[in-house]
């Protein structure tokens, strides 16, 4: 689905992954599910553009619902799959993270594993080489994304930057669809290893020039990243008092 100038969304409100797309190459951010494979291959079709024009994909953290496709895409493709050192075995499967689930609503919960369930989340395949960043690291992939630093759902978790596409990629640094409780909205997103850390980090946004905040679950966020932070605040101090 197409967001706008070199943006695109695959996947949906459940779980999403981005593409960037520009005339030099695609850059993707996140890789969902591992079912979503067949979602990548069907919006390169929709678009005209050959898999081998994808450079490289961005993982915001380690966990198995944006790994997804990540080590297929790798081995069959050679495409390098980046994330932050502090997550890189998480994303190897090696250090799984076990969190409380929080809060939660019956049907929206059913509905997260269902759909999980239904993309292949039962049998991830953990990727077996990563490239690791830091941040405030541009990589030379088409769109020129920056890392940004976010820990606090997990010790890697970042935000990618790509100001082509006017966007910013916050992984679950936030959430504007809560899987476990169907509330939308900007909010702290669930399974977060430090909520109070996810919080602070947040501040980090507030500098950024974009139009869109997209995180991995949740619908597309048109507005600023200090408007989208400051909301999560909001949303965080009301379900503490």
């Amino acid at each position: 689905m197409k967001l706008g100038p070199h943006l695109h969304r695959i996947g949906n409100d459940i779980v999403a992954a981005y593409l960037i797309v520009v005339p030099e190459g695609i850059t993707i951010i996140d890789a969902g599910l591992p079912g979503h494979w067949r979602d990548l291959q069907n919006e390169l079709s929709a678009i005209g553009r050959p898999m081998s024009d994808v450079r490289g994909v961005v993982l915001t953290h380690g966990d198995s619902d944006h790994v997804g496709f990540a080590e297929k895409l790798r081995r069959e493709q050679g495409v390098p799959a980046y994330v932050h050192a502090a997550d890189s075995a998480r994303a190897r499967g090696d250090d799984k993270p076990k969190t409380e689930m929080g809060r939660m609503r019956l049907a929206p919960t059913l509905g997260f594993f269902a759909y999980a369930l239904r993309k292949g989340g039962a049998r991830t395949t953990y990727l077996t080489e990563v490239t690791e960043v830091a941040d405030g690291d541009v990589l030379d992939l088409p769109g020129a994304p920056r890392v940004i630093g976010l820990p606090g759902h997990s010790p890697g978790s970042i935000a990618v930057h790509v100001p082509a596409a006017r966007a910013v990629f916050v992984g679950d640094g936030l959430t504007t669809r809560h899987v476990l409780t169907g509330r939308t909205g900007p909010q702290p997103a669930p399974f977060t290893d430090d909520p109070a850390e996810a919080l602070a980090s947040l501040e980090v946004l507030a500098g950024l020039d974009a139009d869109w905040v997209l995180p991995g679950h949740g619908a597309p966020w048109r507005g600023s990243p200090a408007e989208a932070a400051a909301s999560v605040r909001s949303a965080a101090a009301a379900a503490s008092r």
